[in-house]
């Protein structure tokens, strides 16, 4: 199994992998032209867009500037907006439905480590020093019709149902169910959206 199939499989992987750091490379190059590009340049923006994530639908918007770790593993529906200063650690999928909103500064993880620093980090070289350190992976997924407001961050392996809106500066650490209104650190559902 390759570093980048234990990734997206949600096991132990290896950073550092010369699959992976291309890969990243690749996106982060991608990330630098679209972050430069002008912003009324809607067909070159377009075509970044489409060579770096893994699906977009139509009528999907990024404002500038946008981070991402691989681009490959995000996948926008239509009328998807994404608001600026947005950081996707894309190192699993992460799968956004169509007309969902997201606000400036949203972070989205899929990646996280062990809270144990030899499950971490593994045995040191003969020379003292550490490679990369080890990382797991779980999806987040984002329903239709959601709004997640500005500075909200979305934890791995998080689900968010469709018409649910996500209260600014919340820190989403498990599932929110559809149809909802959340909020809070850790996000807790407030009422149903009716």
């Amino acid at each position: 199994m390759t570093e980048r199939e234990k990734m997206l499989a949600g096991g132990p992987y290896d950073d550092g992998a010369p699959e992976l750091l291309a890969s990243w490379h690749q996106a982060q190059n991608l990330l630098r032209g679209y972050n430069a590009l002008p912003s009324e340049d809607c067909a070159a923006k377009t075509k970044l867009l489409t060579e770096l994530l893994g699906g977009i639908g139509k009528n999907a918007w990024i404002a500038a500037p946008f981070y991402a770790d691989y681009g490959k593993n995000i996948y926008l529906g239509d009328n998807c907006e994404i608001n600026m200063n947005c950081v996707f650690l894309d190192d699993n999928v992460i799968r956004i439905g169509d007309n969902a909103l997201i606000a400036p500064s949203v972070q989205i993880y899929t990646a996280f480590h062990s809270t144990n620093a030899k499950e971490r980090f593994g045995p040191a070289r003969a020379d003292g020093s550490r490679g990369f350190c080890r990382t797991l992976t779980a999806p987040v997924t984002i329903g239709n019709n959601v709004w997640i407001g500005g500075g909200a961050i979305i934890l791995p392996g998080v689900t968010i149902g469709g018409d649910t809106v996500i209260g600014a500066g919340s820190v989403v650490t498990k599932d929110i169910p559809a149809g909802k209104i959340a909020c809070g650190n850790p996000c807790r559902i407030i009422r149903d959206n009716s």
